[in-house]
């Protein structure tokens, strides 16, 4: 395996807090079908992600990677910022 290949899961998603160090909070935003009806609706997942150089600030589009428990609820990293902030 290459080095540009990453192992597990890769999400994109939003940061929404980067108050602590170290460490950004994400949402995931997607769209689910609902059951009966069959509209679309947005449902929304936060996750917590390792960012070592604190690199990332609110409103950046993250690209995060799963990798080894870093904290009981810290489980994904970050892998590359794909827009900054306006």
């Amino acid at each position: 395996m290459s080095a540009d290949q990453t192992k597990g899961h890769s999400l994109t998603g939003t940061v929404v807090s980067d108050k602590m160090d170290k460490t950004i909070s994400v949402r995931i935003d997607r769209l689910v079908s609902h059951p009966l009806y069959g509209k679309y609706v947005k449902r929304s997942t936060k996750i917590l992600a390792h960012d070592e150089n604190n690199e990332s600030s609110i409103g950046d589009v993250v690209s995060v990677v799963s990798c080894k428990p870093q904290s009981s609820r810290k489980v994904w990293k970050l892998e590359k910022i794909l827009s900054e902030a306006k």
